[in-house]
């Protein structure tokens, strides 16, 4: 019987499971569970997980409210466990947990799963819980040549619909109004949007901007960072663009945040050291006297999620191997007056470094 991709992913977690001595992963509901699983849920308050054991046992835990819902999700059969509201959900956990022999045992989880639902199991059952994210992150750090395919897809409909966006944006919207417009070009294209940050004005300087009511005035620089999912692979692309005109000094500064963009996309190479590519931006953006306000990483990887492995900083050790995505993205952040950012995604393809984003780094004045 041919295996589908979900079914690949949990045969490598659980060989390096095995690798590790971890008996067990926890998966909460997240982009972790679905590329794992190939299903996603709606998390409430309530307890439920995957629960996939080295010895290849795979399972489910929820409350009966969920229960069709992930059976129907799921695209292969498993047992589901449910408890109702009537019942302590960890005296289920704890009798599912015994009857697979992981009481006691240690058990991987994964980034959603909760404080208060880990503290009151690991007392029911006596397991110790480890941090199970990097082997989660490392099984997909590698795609293949059809994951690579599909973030080209995906950063390529990201291009289309920018020069859509530049027509719509104007002094007058709400950052809302703009987000709206992207999910619509996005829904037009039969993708669903993905991380999107509209931050006008002073907010651009705040690098993950959450608010949405601005209204976008004239004189105002505007940051556009977004993304698509296109069969399970994600986008992500910022640029900066200028409402109404540009002042010398936001002409400089995104002078600089482009040269540091460029310098670093040239360290990208199979092999390359990882440190020394946040170094060649960081580097070129002190030197100009902007050090101080370059206040993130330079990039972060991407693949079934918008932010994974690689992350492409200094203190990530590694070196970039054929088959990793990631982001280029520095950016110079003055608290109070405005923020500047170019991403970019590059990918170790089959035949070297690919730039997935085709949009002009040229300024832009609406």
């Amino acid at each position: 019987m041919v295996k589908n991709m979900e079914e690949k992913y949990q045969e490598k977690l659980q060989s390096l499971m095995r690798e590790q001595g971890i008996d067990a992963m926890m998966i909460a509901p997240s982009e972790e569970m679905r590329f794992l699983a190939g299903f996603h849920v709606y998390q409430d308050e309530r307890f439920q997980a995957l629960f996939l054991t080295a010895r290849r046992d795979c399972f489910y835990i929820c409350n009966l409210l969920s229960r069709d819902e992930v059976a129907a999700g799921s695209r292969q059969p498993m047992p589901i466990y449910t408890w109702t509201d009537n019942q302590l959900f960890v005296d289920v956990v704890g009798q599912v947990m015994e009857q697979y022999g992981l009481a006691g045992g240690t058990i991987g989880v994964n980034s959603t799963v909760r404080a208060c639902h880990l503290i009151p199991i690991e007392q029911k059952t006596g397991a110790r819980f480890v941090d199970g994210k990097p082997w989660l992150e490392e099984i997909r750090i590698i795609k293949n040549s059809q994951e690579m395919e599909n973030l080209r897809i995906a950063s390529q409909i990201a291009d289309d619909i920018f020069p859509k966006i530049l027509e719509f944006i104007r002094p007058g919207l709400r950052e809302i109004d703009v987000r709206t417009e992207m999910e619509r070009l996005f829904t037009r294209q039969g993708v669903r949007l993905a991380g999107d940050i509209v931050a006008s004005g002073p907010n651009s300087a705040l690098p993950h901007y959450f608010g949405n009511q601005r209204i976008i005035q004239k004189q105002d620089v505007v940051i556009l960072d977004y993304g698509c999912c296109y069969k399970g692979m994600f986008s992500d692309v910022t640029r900066t663009v200028f409402v109404g005109g540009i002042t010398p000094e936001q002409e400089k500064v995104y002078d600089i945040v482009r040269r540091a963009n460029r310098a670093a996309r040239k360290m990208v190479a199979e092999g390359a050291y990882i440190p020394d590519i946040d170094q060649a931006a960081r580097q070129l953006i002190a030197e100009e006297g902007y050090g101080e306000y370059f206040i993130t990483r330079l990039g972060h990887g991407i693949g079934y999620i918008t932010h994974e492995q690689p992350e492409i900083k200094a203190s990530n050790p590694r070196r970039l191997e054929k088959g990793m995505a990631f982001s280029i993205e520095p950016g110079i952040y003055m608290a109070g007056k405005f923020g500047i950012r170019i991403e970019d995604i590059m990918m170790i393809g089959e035949s070297g470094p690919e730039q997935l984003n085709k949009t002009t780094h040229e300024p832009v004045v609406l």
